[in-house]
């Protein structure tokens, strides 16, 4: 159910979409013309205006850590052929239960399907985009900041004067934790590569450090480790720490194939009951309050979104392949309309 005014825009019978039938590399994506998602009650249509590429995307595309396909589909992602998590765009269409937004208004956050021109997305994930920022800049940041957000803010508990350590400082939910815990008053060291290095310093860390040069566990200790990239074992992670400092398990992308990471989140939460440090971990809610909450600080100037480049719609499989590479610093936008 939708509201209908004379006003309201009117969406085409087709729409430009990445789809995707078959789990597999970025080569599974195609353009093709589709009919524009339906919205219930609690959602709004989007216009797309950008959508972002994030780790969630890949293993969406990848059906990787095979447990995915127990919800997804067993050899393709049945629910929604269409990729993309991170959108920004206008509103065209309200559900019937929907109050906080109107049409017209310019939203961002986490849609189904956003790599197409209309995605549909429920009120409840979605926030008014700052007016400063443009619609490709304010694509990057949903997804990756709302896990950031929760990494530093919820489950690290970060607090001015505190050591922090992000490991995977440049990526997307790196570059939105090393500005949160430096806004919250941490002193931030950043771990990257060395190409990386510049971005991470520019990103506010007071340190840096190459981790294809130095261990970064001999720079402790430091009271909170946000660990986003890699699998580094728990005894490093605590080696790293001080006795009571807390360890947030993010990443895992070099974890085993059926279930990722969640096996070292696991055995942390079961060693935390026995030593003075905790080793936690959080799957993360997309919550439209969340993301108003890191709007405010994008609005005030403390956060900012690090956008390493746009792709039109029709290179959207180059932007994954680069992502999978590991050459992204930050985040990529795919460009879908004009605004």
């Amino acid at each position: 159910m939708q509201h209908l005014t004379p006003t309201t825009p009117v969406v085409p019978e087709t729409m430009r979409a990445i789809t995707q039938q078959r789990y597999g590399s970025a080569d599974t994506w195609h353009v093709a013309r589709i009919a524009p998602p339906t919205i219930a009650d609690d959602e709004v249509l989007v216009r797309t205006h950008a959508a972002g590429l994030d780790r969630g995307t890949w293993h969406l595309m990848t059906g990787k850590p095979y447990a995915l396909r127990l919800v997804f589909g067993l050899r393709g992602p049945r629910k929604n052929p269409t990729p993309g998590l991170d959108v920004a765009g206008t509103v065209v269409a309200v559900g019937a239960g929907v109050s906080a937004f109107s049409l017209g208004d310019e939203v961002f956050g986490i849609s189904k399907g956003s790599f197409a021109e209309y995605a549909a997305a429920k009120a409840s994930k979605l926030a008014h985009k700052p007016a400063g920022l443009t619609f490709e800049q304010a694509a990057v940041v949903p997804v990756s900041s709302m896990a950031a957000w929760q990494a530093v803010h919820d489950t690290g508990r970060v607090e001015p004067g505190q050591r922090v350590l992000v490991i995977g400082a440049s990526g997307g939910v790196g570059s939105y934790a090393t500005q949160l815990a430096v806004s919250f008053g941490a002193e931030v060291t950043g771990v990257a590569s060395t190409a990386k290095l510049d971005l991470v310093r520019s990103l506010g860390a007071a340190h840096v450090v190459d981790y294809t040069q130095e261990d970064w566990s001999d720079r402790g200790p430091f009271d909170v480790i946000i660990d986003i990239a890699g699998n580094p074992s728990l005894s490093r992670l605590r080696r790293a720490l001080t006795p009571t400092g807390t360890a947030v398990l993010t990443g895992g992308e070099e974890g085993d194939q059926l279930t990722g990471g969640m096996g070292r989140q696991l055995r942390g939460l079961l060693l935390s009951r026995f030593v003075g440090q905790r080793l936690t971990g959080f799957i993360p809610k997309e919550r439209g309050s969340d993301l108003a909450q890191v709007a405010r600080l994008i609005d005030a100037g403390t956060v900012v979104p690090a956008l390493d480049r746009s792709y039109p719609l029709t290179e959207a499989a180059t932007a994954m392949r680069r992502l999978e590479a590991g050459e992204v610093r930050g985040k990529v936008a795919i460009t879908v309309a004009a605004a």
